[in-house]
Order: structure tokens, then sequence, then C-alpha cells
């Protein structure tokens, strides 16, 4: 019984156990902390009176380990495990380069 909930989990949630990290992609906003980057994060909502589509961003601190990152590219983030009083995301990958 216990190998077949095994099967049943994707490969990332039976190797950590904690289930599905949320993943966002946005544009480093700033890179002048050491290993550590600002990155906005660009999403759309219907406004409530005027039924129409709004941006919203957010801006979300997150660990470079490498400093790899620089202002301009953009990014894939995963939620992690509280790494310092705001840092809650760590860099998952550099999607696009800045030109």
């Amino acid at each position: 019984m216990a190998e077949q909930t095994e099967k049943a989990l994707p490969d990332s949630t039976a190797a950590t156990g904690r289930g599905q990290r949320q993943v966002l992609i946005g544009t480093v906003v700033s890179d002048k902390m050491d290993k550590t980057i600002v990155v906005a994060v660009e999403r759309t909502v219907v406004h409530r009176l005027y039924q129409r589509y709004v941006k919203r961003t957010s801006k979300f601190t997150v660990h470079d380990e490498k400093n790899d990152c620089r202002m301009g590219d953009r990014v894939s983030i995963v939620q992690s495990r509280p790494i310092s009083k705001r840092k809650r995301w760590r860099v998952r990958e550099v999607v696009e380069r800045a030109k």
C-alpha cells in the first residue's frame, strides 16, 4: 500500500515531503545588496467597480547565492523557508538575460 502512494506523488513532493512550492516569474529591479536581489512580479486583476483588467506589481526580496542576477533579468523564483527578516524566496533560474 505504501508503494502505491509514493508512485502517485510527483517527484518533487516525494523527495521533500513538503508539497508543491510556489513559483513566480519576474524582473530584477535591484541587485545592489550582497546575495540579495529585489524582483518585481506583475499580475493582472479585475477592477471590482469598472470590471477592467488592472496591472498590479509586488516586490519580493530574493536570495541569490551566486550573485548571478543583474538588473533587468527575467528570473524564476521559488518560495522557501525564511532566510532573513524579509527574504522568503530563492532564485530558481535566470529565464532571460537583460540586453
